[in-house]
């Protein structure tokens, strides 16, 4: 297994200081998806997708309800297989076939945030960020508080919690704690993060900090983000594609997505004409 592996001083080193040997351009290829096909069963979701998402952009999945978004998110990390899915094609992540790669070190690789924030209510914020290194074994108590404070800060909530990091993660706001979750996410240093509507259970104001926060963090994080608000696909995202009925119908930079689509099926559902 891949895990085997991994020692924690493999997995915690780049968390401290990630090193940068260079600087990413809008050429470099993180995720590559070839003729990827998902199923429930019999029943075929996904038909035929291909894509290519740019190392650290931020790209947007839109489309109507039951297009098949949040399913093509979860094949990233292959927790499709987690619900009962198969797939077929190939899910490439810098060049290696993803499932080749044993599940739980990939979801090391690849972060994932949920629609509504999941915080760990038993534990403390501290033991929320943290919980994942925990569980990897990794008892280092000085580097865990270094990646807490690192990883706060990182999703904007360093400066609301830091004097209340024994407090519950079920104590704060719906906003906090989606942000807190974040943290959790990037404790891990994943290269992915996946968000599947990370903003669609929270206030206006809660949504502008999550939307500010993906700005920022796609400087170091690859993102590929579901939602059905066109207006937060608009502002937040670098490239955006459309699906209907579980096809991709349109992908390309999010300013030609929203004002010369191809397609006229995009232009119908980003008029709201239809979905």
């Amino acid at each position: 297994m891949v895990n085997s592996m991994i020692n924690n001083e493999t997995l915690i080193k780049p968390l401290i200081e990630k090193e940068v040997t260079g600087i990413s351009t809008i050429n470099e290829i993180k995720i590559s998806v070839k003729n990827l096909r998902a199923s429930f069963g019999k029943t075929e979701v996904l038909h035929d997708i291909n894509i290519e998402i740019p190392e650290r952009k931020v790209v947007a999945i839109i489309g109507p309800s039951g297009c098949g978004k949040s399913t093509f998110l979860r094949c990233l990390n292959r927790m499709h297989e987690v619900v009962g899915g198969t797939i077929t094609g190939e899910i490439l992540i810098d060049g290696t076939d993803i499932m080749k790669d044993d599940p739980v070190y990939l979801r090391r690789r690849v972060g994932m945030v949920f629609q509504k924030p999941n915080p760990f209510p038993t534990m403390s914020i501290f033991n929320n960020v943290v919980a994942g290194l925990k569980m990897n074994g990794f008892r280092n108590k000085k580097v865990l508080k270094q990646i807490v404070e690192k990883s706060l800060k990182q999703a904007a909530l360093w400066s609301e919690v830091k004097d209340n990091l024994n407090d519950s993660g079920a104590n704060i706001s719906g906003g906090q704690q989606q942000r807190l979750c974040i943290a959790r996410t990037i404790a891990l240093n994943p290269e992915v993060i996946l968000m599947d509507e990370p903003a669609s259970a929270l206030d206006p104001i809660s949504t502008a900090k999550i939307e500010e926060l993906i700005f920022e963090l796609k400087k170091d994080f690859t993102i590929v983000i579901v939602t059905h608000n066109m207006q937060q696909a608009a502002r937040v995202s670098d490239y955006t594609a459309f699906f209907y009925m579980g096809k991709l119908i349109e992908y390309s930079g999010t300013k030609k997505m929203f004002t010369a689509p191809d397609k006229k099926q995009t232009e119908d559902y980003i008029t709201g004409r239809f979905g």
